[in-house]
């Protein structure tokens, strides 16, 4: 059984940065294709950023693009989302999420929710301005 744990949410200002992260503990973490995303108040799900298992595709959010960098380290079966130059828009609870699909249908489906087979259960981030 996959289990997400996220962790690095906080009160920061405008123009902070923080870095969160998602150990991940269960079945084969370098055989899962990784992602962030975030829900703010009364808002649906919205994708932030994703990478594939070695770590060598990655997409984002137009957003996010330019301040947040998504990372894995296969070694500590943890996922990284940095987040420079936070925003008060980017305040929200941010997800995790893992996915055990094949290449050829998360190439396509990256930010599609339901690529996603496990969730964390958040860390809220809260930007001030």
């Amino acid at each position: 059984q996959v289990q997400l744990v996220e962790s690095g949410g906080g009160l920061v200002q405008a123009g902070d940065s923080l870095r969160l992260s998602c150990a991940f503990s269960g079945y084969k973490f370098n055989e899962h294709a990784m992602a962030w995303f975030r829900q703010a108040p009364g808002k649906e799900h919205e994708f932030v950023a994703a990478i594939n298992w070695s770590g060598s595709i990655v997409f984002y959010a137009d957003s996010v693009k330019g301040r947040f960098t998504i990372s894995r380290d296969n070694a500590k079966n943890t996922a990284y989302l940095q987040m420079n130059t936070l925003k008060p828009e980017d305040t929200g609870v941010y997800y995790c999420a893992a996915a055990h699909t094949p290449f050829s249908s998360w190439r396509v489906s990256a930010e599609a929710k339901d690529e996603y087979r496990y969730w964390g259960q958040g860390t809220r981030v809260t930007v001030s301005s």
